[in-house]
């Protein structure tokens, strides 16, 4: 099992590995905002358990085992930003997916994948809840 923040490096080395071009650590130091020296040193722990092929200074490539964990991790991902959507949450859904992402059980994860594709293939019940969250005031809702 990965860390919170080897998960992000790896699903990051993901993205960029299905794009042209070698899989570069300034591309995931850009993106991550997150220096060189962080991202050479989570690489080397990620090697280590066996998710990617490194050397310093040298090509990044994922393994097979890499390659499912990063392809699940990103998947994951999409699954909540559409989630996130479909309860009309007014918020960064990429960034309030990346902060529940770590913390969600295998099987939360699965029971919102079954509701999101239940509202999908089911657009009536969705309607109705579109209609009834457009009725509802703000003082029947938490204040935060």
């Amino acid at each position: 099992m990965l860390s919170p923040s080897l998960e992000d490096y790896l699903e990051e080395t993901y993205r960029f590995s299905q794009l042209p071009g070698p899989v570069r650590v300034t591309d995931i130091s850009k993106k991550l905002k997150v220096s060189l020296p962080s991202v050479t040193k989570a690489l080397g722990r990620l090697r280590e358990k066996k998710y990617i092929n490194y050397e310093p200074y040298g090509e990044i490539t994922l393994t097979e085992q890499g390659t499912r964990l990063g392809s699940f991790l990103v998947e994951r991902n999409q699954l909540l930003q559409e989630f996130l959507m479909l309860i009309c949450a007014n918020c960064d859904t990429a960034a309030e997916a990346e902060a529940m992402e770590h913390y969600l059980s295998g099987e939360t994860i699965k029971a919102i994948q079954k509701l999101v594709k239940f509202l999908k293939n089911y657009p009536e019940p969705y309607n109705e809840y579109l209609e009834y969250i457009q009725q509802l005031t703000d003082e029947h809702l938490l204040e935060l």
